[in-house]
């Protein structure tokens, strides 16, 4: 019998990051038996990957094709034409930088040959039992047989081949269990042949067999304990007088000691944890991890000065950042107080990580409390001027800027100048989300709004607004608008284009927006009658008031301009005429249960008995004073507080009404006594004082329960049959 392979060309592509060609192909291997007939077959797919590292705009792509075609055997002469095609466009192909920060990858810096360890022989896959033999001598012959097998190992074309020689893999396995402790070399060289391996998902399986992860993680622990150990002598040794020569002369001596060790070190974490990294794509790996304390460890390692190890552990704890459990690790351990120090950074790679990394813990109200504590704030604001990590910082500054405790904290950074310099320079293109997001969270707070109107400010912001309908930045203005003090008055200029603004035909939420800033505009000399008048609101603020006419929020801001209005006492005697009360009673009706729309009307109603035209169409036309009786033992306290501060005006000026709310509130003070009272009674078995007790239950009810609509009416004003919120 003998044994055929038969290779097949498959597609040819470019790969997706680098600059290389990919080559797919087929393997067919049969057994033919002795008449020559075939017995048994197997196919198998692989693919080649083609570097063309010296590919560049000036390289000859005709003469490059050939000598690809030439070199490799799996692309047959005919596809000449592909190859070149497949190469032009490799060498025109640009990466979006945006892209190429998303996708960059951290690879580990090459070993630096340590003393004692130099080859000057290459390796040669034919000759690995020679170098496994070696793993069985003293510690410099393993290292040199390790360090053989690791020539081989990082050509990912030995790495299948290197799979199948069990021998070597259970050697080194085996050596690395025994010896690591021994030498710091040894260690590095052969947990890097295992992080070869780890490179590729499809060989995570042979490093899980030989529990190398285990070993990592027990490695990193003890070369941490061992850097605590190195430093509290160094510390000790330098508590010496530095006037004794000699002793300096030891100081020295153990500084360099400690550098070279500490170098060594930094070799075998950064391999170690790196060959993690890829480990922990698995997340049940991970999860073995986390039980073993991966973040703490990496945190700790967060002390160190190398930079390269630096971008290793912050991309690592970015990675585990995602998950609850390793973010509340991460609380314990002080990580961002360790990161703080990280920004800003001149290492470009570690700064975007580190503040990706706190991106991803910002999410958390007590890390944002973190960074704000250890001055992270002043700078982020910094970061804004750098193109390349803008838009991360925007996004935490955004996080921190949802906390109502952080607010005012923007006052004493550059960044609100920042802010509207950006907002400016935008012109008339679509302001980017995060920015305008940041911008509307910061207007919130009073200095933060007066900074925003400093100079042409607000005359900016609203020029921008009104020409783009911008609903995100007038959200911005509405903002800006809720404050007293000076900023109020700088909109005097402005109320008649918000008002040209407040039509049917206009979308709804560009309308809310400019309804919501106009209503925050409680300024004595606005002449809201005018205004009125001059763009012929009353009718849109009535219609709006019908229940299901508009959204929700829309209909509340509507109530709220009509209670901002009503301060003025024309305007409040124009909408009684209109008829606006009726329509506000029954959209408390249809609202009910909402403790907004509530607080809001009953708002009105108090503002409408100020004036006196107002008064006497609220208390003798409408049941708005049988509501507000209703209302004044609501759950909700400031609804309440309304409700008391509207019914003492109204006693004040209708004796009749006066009673019934005297009445009422007797009821209510006196209720809980009279349950005291009873339930006493109830407790000592003791006969009630009144022997007919149930035609004593309708004079009071219990605190904190709203009466029936017609118990109410019954006895306020027998002739009505008006509908009450109830519970």
């Amino acid at each position: 019998m003998d044994d055929v392979s038969k290779v097949t060309a498959g597609s040819l592509d470019v790969h997706p990051t680098e600059k290389a060609l990919v080559v797919h192909y087929e393997v067919e291997a049969s057994i033919l038996g002795e008449s020559g007939g075939h017995m048994l077959g197997e196919r198998k797919e692989g693919q080649k990957i083609i570097r063309v590292k010296s590919l560049s705009p000036s390289t000859d792509v005709g003469a490059l094709a050939k000598k690809v075609v030439e070199e490799c055997k799996l692309i047959p002469p005919s596809r000449l034409p592909q190859v070149e095609q497949l190469l032009y466009y490799l060498q025109n192909r640009k990466s979006s930088p945006v892209e190429g920060k998303e996708k960059r990858t951290v690879k580990p810096r090459e070993l630096t040959p340590f003393e004692g360890m130099e080859l000057n022989e290459e390796a040669s896959i034919t000759r690995v039992d020679e170098y496994v033999e070696l793993l069985y001598e003293g510690i410099p012959e393993k290292i040199r047989g390790s360090a053989l097998i690791l020539q081989l190992a990082r050509n990912p074309d030995n790495l299948e081949e290197l799979l199948h020689n069990e021998a070597a893999l259970g050697a080194l396995a085996r050596v690395l269990r025994e010896d690591w402790k021994q030498s710091v070399e040894l260690a590095t060289i052969i947990i890097y042949i295992f992080f070869c391996f780890s490179s590729f998902s499809q060989f995570h399986g042979v490093v899980s067999h030989y529990k190398i992860g285990a070993l990592c993680m027990s490695v990193v622990e003890h070369e941490l304990k061992r850097h605590d150990v190195w430093r509290e002598e160094l510390r000790k040794k330098n508590k010496s007088a530095p006037e004794n020569g000699s002793l300096r002369r030891d100081q020295d001596k153990a500084m360099r000691k400690y550098q070279g060790l500490l170098a060594k070190q930094e070799q075998l974490l950064r391999v170690s944890l790196y060959l993690l990294l890829n480990l922990a794509e698995d997340t049940r790996t991970e999860l073995k991890m986390r039980n073993k304390n991966i973040v703490g460890l990496l945190v700790k390692v967060l002390d160190r000065d190398d930079e390269e190890l630096l971008v290793l552990v912050v991309s690592f704890l970015k990675k585990l950042s995602i998950f609850l459990e390793n973010k509340n690790d991460m609380a314990e351990v002080d990580t961002v107080e360790r990161l703080a120090r990280l920004v800003p950074c001149d290492h470009e790679d570690l700064l975007n990580l580190t503040l990706r990394l706190l991106l991803n813990l910002s999410f958390d109200s007590g890390l944002r409390g973190k960074m704000v504590e250890v001055g992270l704030l002043p700078k982020l604001t910094a970061m804004l001027g750098d193109e390349s990590n803008r838009q991360v910082a925007m996004r935490i500054l955004y996080h921190i800027s949802i906390d109502d405790r952080f607010k005012g904290m923007f006052v004493y950074t550059d960044c609100i100048p920042q802010l509207m310099r950006m907002l400016y320079e935008h012109g008339e293109e679509e302001i980017e989300a995060e920015l305008i997001s940041i911008c509307i969270n910061l207007a919130a707070n009073k200095r933060n709004a007066q900074l925003m109107c400093e100079g042409n400010g607000l005359k900016m912001l609203m020029k921008r607004a009104l020409k783009m309908k911008d609903c995100l930045l007038m959200k911005m203005i509405r903002n800006i608008s809720q404050h007293d003090g000076l900023t109020k008055p700088l909109f005097l200029d402005y109320v008649g284009d918000l008002a040209a603004e407040i039509r049917a035909e206009e979308e709804e939420e560009w309308v809310l927006e400019c309804l919501g800033t106009l209503a925050n505009l409680t300024i004595a000399d606005l002449d809201w009658e005018l205004v009125l008048k001059e763009y012929n609101l009353v009718p849109y603020l009535k219609d709006r008031l019908k229940p299901g006419s508009a959204e929700d929020d829309l209909i509340l801001e509507v109530v709220i301009m009509i209670g901002t209005v009503s301060m003025d006492d024309a305007c409040a005697a124009m909408l009684a005429k209109s008829g606006i009360i009726p329509a506000l009673i029954e959209l408390l009706n249809a609202q009910q249960e909402d403790d907004e729309f509530v607080c809001q009307i009953v708002y009105v109603f108090y503002q409408m008995v100020f004036h006196q035209a107002t008064r006497d169409v609220i208390i003798k036309d409408t049941q708005a004073p049988a509501y507000l009786i209703d209302l004044m033992h609501d759950k909700n306290a400031e609804i309440r507080k309304v409700c008391d501060n509207t019914l003492d005006i109204i006693a004040e000026y209708d004796e009749e009404w006066g009673r019934k709310i005297q009445s009422e509130k007797f009821r209510f003070h006196n209720n809980q006594w009279l349950e005291m009272v009873e339930s006493r009674q109830a407790d000592d078995s003791e006969p009630y004082l009144y022997d007919n007790d149930n035609d004593r239950t309708d004079l009071f009810y219990s605190a904190g329960t709203r009466r029936t609509l017609e118990h109410t009416l019954h006895e306020l004003n027998p002739p009505l049959t008006l509908e009450f919120r109830s519970y």
